[in-house]
């Protein structure tokens, strides 16, 4: 793992020499004003936390989400890299002002549905925060079959102006709402740069108000479904694949996401082998 990072620390040495010295200034974030029309629409029917509760709820079974590698609904040693990873998120996104996080990755199988799901489930276990967790890898989503869900649910709908958001939606507990897809949508990348479908988030994120939106979007070189969406968040973070992912796929893709949003960071998922300072959880309190 820390030849990684000595390996991206060196490219983006390389990339920024014949620049200035100075430190890269952040990516303006998209501004976004609450719709007035929705803003209204919800204290009709009552406050935010009304809204929530009249999200359908489900409750899927810890032994299917273990299966799965869902490990961050409760705490624990399993749990423990998340929490991690939920804290420095948290600090980051509450000291920038963000409230949009995207996670992608170069290529399939680096893991990205499976953190987002877990960084959701991590946040939504601090009860004073409200966390939306959305799928926009609709060429192939896999959320709802991660947690074992055979609701028929399409957010896609939602974005296209067909459906209201709160019919595509499945709430956990308290504060964590799930918009998925139970089957793919037909050309999701002009679906995802529409203005109706910023629209569409927009009027989402006014009503329910959370403090965290996550996106899980598709990969970067299966297409240009998630470039197409980069504007509509504040930040991204970066999943690779330990021993699969290589150097110059993921500086290609912080380059490209860089120029787009924040890049919040770079995630190494599947490690076989780490060093005793980079394991967490290990005989300490679990």
């Amino acid at each position: 793992m820390e030849r990684i990072q000595a390996a991206l620390k060196k490219a983006r040495e390389e990339r920024s020499q014949p620049k200035s010295s100075e430190p890269p200034e952040q990516v303006q974030t998209h501004e976004r004003k609450p719709d007035p029309l929705i803003l209204e629409q919800s204290h009709s029917v009552g406050d935010t936390e009304q809204l929530w509760k009249a999200v359908k709820g489900f409750n899927p079974s810890d032994r299917w989400l273990k299966r799965n590698r869902i490990v961050a609904f409760q705490s624990g040693e399993e749990a423990a890299p998340y929490d991690v990873m939920r804290t420095k998120v948290l600090h980051s996104m509450r000291k920038n002002k963000w409230t949009r996080l995207g996670v992608t990755s170069p290529s399939q199988g680096a893991g990205k549905t499976m953190t987002s799901l877990n960084l959701a489930f991590s946040l939504a276990r601090q009860s004073d925060l409200r966390i939306m967790l959305i799928d926009l890898d609709m060429r192939r989503p896999s959320v709802l079959k991660t947690l074992g869900v055979k609701d028929p649910i399409q957010f896609s709908k939602v974005l296209s102006g067909e459906s209201d958001a709160q019919d595509q939606m499945l709430r956990y507990g308290k504060n964590l709402i799930i918009a998925a897809n139970s089957a793919p949508a037909r050309n999701p990348a002009e679906l995802l740069q529409s203005n109706r479908a910023a629209h569409a988030i927009d009027q989402v994120e006014a009503a329910f108000q959370p403090n965290i939106l996550i996106f899980d979007t598709a990969p970067l070189f299966a297409g240009d479904d998630t470039m197409a969406f980069l504007d509509q968040v504040d930040c991204v973070l970066l999943m690779a694949e330990a021993e699969k992912s290589t150097i110059e796929e993921i500086d290609k893709s912080e380059q490209d996401l860089a120029a787009r949003t924040n890049v919040l960071g770079v995630v190494l998922n599947k490690c076989r082998y780490l060093n005793r300072h980079e394991e967490y959880g290990k005989a300490y309190g679990y």
